[in-house]
């Protein structure tokens, strides 16, 4: 019997990640100082641990209802609504998901028939293609540019619209570029929106990290937040990333088509990881400021560095990523790359493992210590002055 043979033929089509097929390089090389991986370098603080232990400690280790623990739903309400004047339904519109990749699974699997069409902004977060795939939707990409900041313009987004267009995706703060969008680009956007009738996923797990303004999001628009599902999350904000917990907040009809799915594949997030967001949300406000503030100095930093060595980048406004460009080397994204982490041992990201046109482009994390990205940042300064 041939093995190879019996595999789905969707699961055969899936490109490998980008991200995880350098880095199984990366751990190939001792002594290697990385500037990839997005995920905070922050101990997740000690009062969530605690709650997650104390959970455990007083045997709270059995199944949640499907939508969440009772509690939890009802302070995601009251966080949403406190922080971004989103006011949801704990009882209805509410799902507590196993981190943000299952939201957006459940929500494209909810929403898609075989071949509905679905626009998705690139460079983009390397999960949503595949999982748009896997839901047999047809992949519309809208290819977003530098001197737009990588922000969505309305011209695109009608150019992308056909009479299959169902979802669009939109990322904001995004990975891997820290762009935004403010209210005013999204008010351009809304028209467009309404007339099409498009549904929106919008993955708002950065939203805690938006540096200059406060987050805004899509569903703030009372004539469009019917059609927007909202998915955030705790990984980031609270440096939760092992807890592997989100959310999705959305009108009634989503909800209950998405619960079906989380129901069946899931049947609820972790015990003791839904006592910890608890906690987080009701007394982790300190936490995320203190965090965001050492980000942002980072990211000063990062910035004025990189433009200094002629690897130039505008100032990204959210997340902990910057995407600087890489032409004036000569070399691919994958080339400069591959070079710099044999040369010296750095490791960042090929821009193409966001999608095609992220080709001339790498992403930095700073999501490091300062130490460790001063010493990075100096040996890219050296391996661009050898290839300059």
């Amino acid at each position: 019997m041939i093995h190879q043979e019996k595999l789905s033929k969707q699961v055969m089509k899936l490109k490998p990640s980008g991200i995880r097929k350098f880095f199984d390089l990366a751990n190939q090389i001792d002594g290697v100082i990385s500037l990839g991986v997005g995920e905070p370098d922050f101990d997740t603080p000690w009062n969530i641990r605690e709650a997650a232990l104390y959970s455990i400690s007083q045997g709270y280790t059995f199944y949640t209802p499907n939508q969440g623990l009772v509690a939890l739903c009802n302070e995601i309400h009251n966080y949403m609504l406190r922080k971004f004047s989103l006011n949801y339904d704990p009882k209805s519109e509410i799902i507590v998901t196993v981190g943000g990749s299952e939201a957006i699974d459940i929500a494209l699997r909810a929403l898609i028939n075989p071949g509905d069409e679905v626009i998705m902004l690139s460079p983009a977060y390397v999960a949503y293609e595949p999982l748009i795939e896997m839901s047999y939707g047809k992949c519309i990409k809208i290819e977003l540019k530098e001197e737009y900041d990588f922000k969505l313009q309305p011209q695109q987004l009608l150019e992308a619209i056909s009479d299959k267009t169902k979802v669009i995706i939109l990322n904001y703060p995004s990975n891997p570029t820290g762009a935004v969008m403010e209210k005013e680009d999204y008010e351009a956007l809304i028209p467009i929106i309404k007339k099409h009738e498009l549904l929106v996923i919008s993955d708002e797990i950065y939203a805690e990290l938006s540096y200059e303004n406060k987050h805004f999001s899509l569903a703030n628009f009372d004539e469009v937040k019917d059609q927007v599902i909202v998915i955030n999350g705790f990984s980031k904000a609270y440096a939760m990333t092992g807890f592997r917990l989100a959310y999705t907040c959305a009108n009634e009809v989503y909800t209950k088509a998405m619960l079906k799915i989380h129901q069946y594949m899931i049947m609820s997030a972790p015990t003791a990881s839904q006592y910890a967001a608890l906690e987080a949300l009701k007394n982790g406000d300190s936490a995320i400021e203190k965090m965001k503030q050492s980000y942002c100095t980072r990211r000063n930093y990062v910035v004025n560095r990189l433009n200094e060595m002629g690897l130039t980048t505008y100032m990204p406004k959210g997340a902990f990523y910057v995407f600087p460009s890489i032409r004036r080397t000569g070399m691919t994204s994958m080339e400069f790359c591959e070079k710099l982490l044999q040369e010296k041992k750095v490791a960042c990201v090929p821009g193409t493992a966001f999608g095609e046109c992220g080709e001339g482009f790498i992403r930095i994390s700073y999501a490091y210590s300062i130490d460790e990205i001063k010493i990075a940042l100096d040996k890219i300064e050296m391996f661009v002055k050898d290839y300059s």
